[in-house]
């Protein structure tokens, strides 16, 4: 009987395992490009490479800025002020993105002087400029569910966005387990633009990250967020007097980006065509200190599992997923 007991809390557990995700694909201006799986180089890309497909846990982990242990991405692309970013999310394993429950929010942050294939985020300055929480007619569901469902979600740059190197930092949070503290689940991707154009303003209201958010926040620690009657306060700053010109849910990507030919040097169509052409950098590189920022991605249909985690114990050598580990212990303690 108990072996009946354990091998069904085993069953429903290994759904769990895998309902993690990443940043699959983003497109300007209608020219997409390919991100690598986490912790699988595949080719030259603006999305910042991540480790795993699993969430960032806790408001002050330092990879909170761009994703697990995220690197430099090799590619810089254009994007002019006005630019449409299309966003286009992934669950692991052929699979669309497992959650429908959380807010989506993007954040920009200057590269400064330096190109962005070469800057630590460690110390950027983000400013939010989109955020999207409950439906605006349904407060029962979240626009997350839209992105569940296949579609893309898609925010036009700042109008009068000053030109320059940035990183653009799309962020879904999953609150499914933010009944307790400690429980959400954060999902950043930073992605490498250089914006054209002749823009002049000051962003307000910046943070940096880690520490633009607490675990105690009304909108990371939720108790009442099933409650579909219940109204959301959005975590971080308010969005800065550079918002986004428009934002909300559009269909799933139509094209589906390769990367480039290694050393090739890419352009992209970027609306008025200010831009200037995508910079390249020969290899991938680790980006200097922690939480430089990057975020997970992939193309689109590609193949990602969640990472085992290999046992302290080295007599036995055995790879366990985290949550499978913390569900067996339990069953172990009532078998």
């Amino acid at each position: 009987m108990k072996r009946a007991t354990v091998f069904a809390a085993l069953s429903a557990a290994v759904p769990y395992v895998a309902a993690h995700g990443y940043l699959a694909q983003v497109s300007i201006d209608g020219k997409a490009y390919a991100g690598n799986v986490p912790n699988n180089y595949q080719g030259p890309s603006p999305i910042r490479l991540v480790s795993d497909i699993g969430p960032v846990k806790g408001a002050s982990n330092p990879d909170l800025n761009c994703g697990l242990n995220a690197q430099l991405a090799e590619l810089v692309v254009p994007a002019n002020p006005g630019s449409a970013v299309e966003f286009q999310w992934s669950g692991g394993d052929h699979q669309k993105w497992p959650h429908n429950t959380g807010p989506l929010m993007t954040y920009l942050a200057s590269c400064g002087s330096t190109t962005c294939d070469k800057f630590n985020g460690s110390d950027a300055q983000w400013f939010k400029i989109d955020q999207a929480g409950k439906k605006p007619n349904d407060d029962s569901q979240w626009v997350q569910q839209d992105i569940m469902n296949g579609d893309s979600y898609t925010v036009t740059l700042p109008q009068n966005l000053p030109p320059g190197d940035y990183l653009v930092r799309h962020e879904i949070i999953a609150l499914h387990l933010a009944v307790s503290k400690g429980g959400a689940e954060f999902y950043p991707a930073c992605t490498q633009i250089r914006v054209g154009g002749n823009g002049s303003g000051k962003p307000s209201d910046t943070v940096t990250f880690p520490g633009g958010y607490h675990d105690d926040d009304p909108g990371i620690f939720d108790p009442d967020v099933f409650d579909a009657g219940a109204s959301y306060t959005f975590p971080g700053p308010p969005i800065s007097n550079l918002a986004a010109a428009s934002a909300g849910i559009t269909p799933p990507a139509s094209e589906t980006a390769t990367f480039p030919p290694e050393g090739a040097s890419p352009t992209a169509s970027s609306g008025s065509g200010s831009a200037a052409s995508a910079t390249h950098v020969a290899s991938p590189s680790a980006s200097a200190g922690t939480g430089t920022g990057t975020g997970a991605v992939a193309a689109a249909g590609a193949k990602a599992r969640c990472r085992l985690k290999a046992s302290t114990n080295s007599s036995t050598n055995v790879n366990r997923p985290r949550h499978y580990s913390r569900i067996m212990r339990r069953i172990m303690q009532f078998s």
